[in-house]
């Protein structure tokens, strides 16, 4: 009976009339059910009303919610202009704001540099080609992008031969036959961040 029996109140409602009407019809067969026709009749009449009262009650809390909001909107408007009003008064005056429970503007931290970036390696290579990668920086701002660059081992000056959004990349179109050095440098609007260690390479 147990997996036959509805779970939808609808169904409950239709299955409980249907089985008071056939009980009233069929006395001869169902003499003396556990539950009299006048108790279950009773019993779904008693579920109608406490439906319709939910029904009902569920209508007022709508209204009353829009109330509350509205009453709300009202109160956040009167407190945005208060507070207005005393950001002009007092010239944002962090001291005196708190006098309300407000505080003043809050100053942006200014982007730091990015800060170096680690265990530079080449983990392939060939002709005119190399494969590198990389540690992001532990500290500093955030980085924006990373610098590749590249010199004689023999030189001073750095070259740039590449620009990566991820800790890594493969340059091509290198010297061939010379010991090259590669480093990368992590970069952001604030500037560029300590050199990493070199790479050394003959490609």
């Amino acid at each position: 009976m147990t997996s036959k029996f509805p779970n939808i109140e609808a169904k409950i409602l239709d299955l409980g009339r249907e089985v008071s009407a056939g009980l009233a019809a069929n006395t001869d067969v169902y003499p003396a059910p556990p539950m009299s026709v006048a108790d279950l009749d009773a019993a779904i009449a008693t579920y109608e009303a406490a439906k319709e009262a939910l029904v009902a009650a569920q209508a007022q809390a709508k209204l009353a919610l829009e109330e509350k909001d509205r009453v709300l909107d009202v109160l956040v408007n009167g407190i945005k202009s208060e507070l207005r009003y005393a950001e002009n008064t007092v010239d944002y005056d962090d001291g005196k704001l708190k006098l309300i429970g407000w505080s003043g503007r809050r100053h942006k931290t200014p982007l730091a540099v990015p800060g170096a970036v680690y265990d530079l390696e080449s983990s392939d290579r060939g002709a005119g080609w190399i494969a590198l990668d990389w540690k992001k920086p532990k500290d500093g701002g955030k980085v924006a992008s990373y610098k590749i660059q590249c010199r004689e081992d023999c030189e001073e000056h750095w070259a740039d031969v590449g620009v990566a959004l991820e800790p890594k990349i493969t340059l091509s179109g290198q010297e061939t036959g010379k010991r090259l050095v590669f480093r990368v440098v992590a970069i952001n609007k604030a500037g560029e961040g300590t050199p990493s260690n070199g790479v050394l390479a003959v490609l």
